[in-house]
């Protein structure tokens, strides 16, 4: 079986593919060969912060989607044959307040194949390709429950989203506007703001000019903030009184300084998320084929070009979701 394996040292100097044994499914698992994976930020931040010696070899990567060629005892819900979409979110049922104390994130989806319990695989939705497909999972499932179980996005809202390039934010203006919000996006690219009137914000501003100003003063009920720091205040201002900030990411700075007293006397509403729970997922792939919504793809790889598909992901290029062909 052919895997990209990090291993001995941090960065993408410690990646590499390899040949490992093939193994079987047990009780309760099945086996994908995997046909496309997506890349996500979390990759980066695994390959970044893996750097002892002593850390042992790991098959990188969460989504995926392929067929399934092999399955152990007592799994009814697929069979051999079956097309599915890996759902990467590992014990954590329930929709919940927060994830429970043994939730994980698979790992292991960028190898020809995969072997994960019965319960984390969805039949693929059948109009959509392999290459939608294989990056469809931690994006879509952290911006639905960014935007429907944190946000509580209603049709009436006005949505805030800075930084539109991410495919989790893609995906953030599909849905908002697929259950009829406006919806205002920033970005320091040209390109990418007319990309994403394209897909139907109602209006894109540059993310360097005044906000305020670009948007005639009207405020927002609810921003999803995934930069960080760079970006937190300027959310913050345009914020409605009694408005909600939703914030999953800090890929622009982790540490804010807020002025308390503004924000109580705005009676503002800050809430963290993060990824989301099997019912979620499953919530999310049936808001995905009412609404025939299709992933924003930006680019795809063989899977022997990952150096370029990491770099690419690293400074931001992309418009939405990069992938690779197993």
């Amino acid at each position: 079986m052919k895997a990209l394996v990090h291993a001995e040292k941090a960065g993408f100097g410690g990646l590499s593919i390899k040949e490992l044994k093939e193994e079987f499914p047990k009780s309760g698992e099945v086996r994908v060969r995997l046909k496309t994976v997506g890349l996500n930020h979390r990759d980066l931040f695994v390959v970044h912060h893996r750097h002892k010696p002593t850390d042992p070899p790991l098959i990188i990567g969460s989504d995926g989607a392929g067929v399934i060629d092999a399955v152990g005892e007592g799994v009814e819900n697929v069979k051999v044959g079956d097309e599915v979409i890996i759902n990467p979110s590992l014990r954590w049922k329930e929709k919940s307040d927060a994830p429970p104390e043994e939730f994980e994130i698979i790992d292991g989806t960028f190898a020809e194949q995969l072997i994960l319990p019965a319960d984390n695989v969805v039949h693929k939705p059948r109009y959509l390709t392999w290459e939608e497909a294989g990056v469809l999972s931690i994006a879509p499932l952290t911006a639905y429950r960014a935007l429907f179980t944190r946000g509580k996005i209603h049709s009436d809202m006005k949505v805030l989203i800075p930084g539109i390039g991410s495919g989790v934010a893609t995906f953030l203006l599909q849905f908002a506007k697929a259950v009829g919000a406006t919806v205002y996006v920033t970005s320091r690219s040209k390109d990418k703001c007319e990309k994403a009137l394209e897909l139907g914000a109602d209006k894109a501003i540059d993310s360097n000019e005044d906000w305020e100003k670009a948007l005639s003063g009207e405020k927002m009920d609810l921003v999803i903030e995934c930069v960080g720091a760079v970006t937190f205040n300027k959310s913050l201002k345009q914020l409605r009184p009694g408005g909600t900030i939703v914030t999953f990411g800090a890929s622009a700075g982790d540490v804010v300084q807020l002025n308390l007293r503004d924000f109580f006397y705005g009676q503002f509403n800050l809430l963290g998320s993060t990824m989301g729970s099997s019912e979620e997922y499953q919530d999310m792939i049936q808001f995905i084929e009412e609404h025939q919504l299709r992933p924003v793809l930006d680019q795809m790889y063989p899977l022997e070009q990952y150096e370029q598909a990491f770099n690419r992901l690293e400074k931001a290029d992309q418009l939405g979701k990069i992938g690779l062909y197993i």
